[in-house]
């Protein structure tokens, strides 16, 4: 999810990260302006293909809750079925506490469809907001129909022009129905309205790569909707995180401490916290304090089976408070309990890649299904 370059002191460690790919301009192309450059389609970036579980899925309730006032809660540990974006399997996947199989979405193509690496719901539960950085676009997909309804980005194409990115990554559809997204090596964060295929607001200017909000970002790969309506930025570059309104107003602007690659910053449940993945190995999360600066929460372990590799996302439960995880290297998700640090609850084996029921290649993104009653199906 975070393999873009880095300036300074990061530039040589992000190029050495595990499991990271950088696509290649083909040899011999001579670049078209109007279709962005052409890269190689490398065998890492197809992953295992197109595949599925396998597993026979429930049939997918109607949307009873939302964000403010979720379903009933599945307790401990973990309160709600999460969607996987299981990036090297191409597929979305829906697990339930009880690590039932719910709900599945594999590529109908590799071309347009390949490498989904984040994934959140819309505002009403129905649709997802996907991203692909190295398939260079992203998409809309309707939960129920189980269809691609809208992308933006050429496929196997990067660039900066109309319809082009450059290794998008974070997306997420706004209130008012437009697309949400960082695109990292343009060093710009982007909402496209989907009805008209325009960008209606930039922040960044390509080829500018610094930490100058609103006109300068340096190599943002988060960008996530807060409650009232303001924008968190992540960005990698000197690990600095940003609250700018949608007027382009900046709230507030910090550096994250002790954090190598901060990765898709969230606000925590009562929206007065930030918790960061730190995207390294070992990995890290923290929880921040605007206010303050300071770190008032930390997840990390130098080795073990509780430590992270390159964990790229990191969201505070609601009901519980406990902590799930993405730790993309390791091939799991995970719940740690906030006060013990134990971990709790895994989908995925340490180590072990695959694509059938308890296993993933490369989990990079995750949401968490507050919108459907799902318990029927246990």
């Amino acid at each position: 999810m975070k393999s873009t370059s880095i300036v300074a002191r990061s530039l040589l460690a992000a190029l050495l990260l595990p499991g990271c790919v950088f696509a290649q301009t083909s040899a011999g192309k001579t670049p078209d302006p109007n279709r962005g450059i052409e890269v190689t389609v490398t065998p890492e970036m197809t992953g295992a293909g197109a595949v599925t579980s396998g597993e026979v899925l429930p049939s997918i309730p109607p949307v009873t809750g939302n964000r403010s006032k979720p379903v009933a809660s599945w307790g401990k540990p973990l309160p709600y079925p999460i969607l996987i974006a299981d990036r090297r399997n191409n597929r979305l996947i829906e697990i339930a506490p009880n690590k039932k199989v719910l709900w599945e979405f594999g590529s109908p193509s590799l071309k347009m469809y390949r490498g989904n690496e984040d994934v959140n719901f819309s505002m009403d539960g129905k649709q997802l907001a996907v991203s692909e950085e190295d398939n260079f676009d992203v998409h809309i997909v309707d939960f129920e129909s189980k269809q691609i309804t809208w992308t933006y980005g050429t496929p196997d194409n990067r660039g900066k022009g109309a319809n082009l990115l450059n290794y998008p990554d974070d997306s997420h559809l706004l209130a008012d129905g437009q697309f949400l997204t960082a695109d990292i090596r343009n060093c710009r964060v982007l909402i496209i309205d989907p009805k008209t295929n325009k960008i209606t607001t930039q922040w960044g200017t390509p080829g500018k790569c610094n930490h100058k909000p609103p006109t300068e970002l340096g190599h943002p790969n988060g960008a996530t909707p807060m409650e009232n309506g303001d924008i968190l930025l992540t960005e990698i570059s000197n690990s600095q995180l940003t609250r700018i309104t949608r007027e382009s107003k900046v709230v507030w602007s910090m550096k994250v401490p002790a954090v190598h690659y901060p990765s898709d910053a969230f606000p925590t449940v009562d929206g007065k916290q930030v918790i960061v993945a730190d995207f390294w190995k070992p990995g890290k999360v923290v929880i921040v304090d605007p206010q303050t600066q300071k770190v008032t929460w930390e997840y990390f372990f130098k080795d073990g089976e509780k430590m992270l590799d390159h964990s790229s996302i990191a969201r505070e439960l609601p009901d519980t408070g406990d902590i799930l995880i993405v730790d993309d290297l390791h091939d799991r998700v995970i719940v740690v309990d906030r006060k013990t640090k134990q971990i709790i609850w895994q989908y995925g084996q340490l180590g072990k890649k695959g694509y059938t029921a308890g296993l993933l290649n490369y989990p990079d993104g995750i949401d968490i299904d507050v919108y459907r009653d799902w318990r029927a199906s246990k």
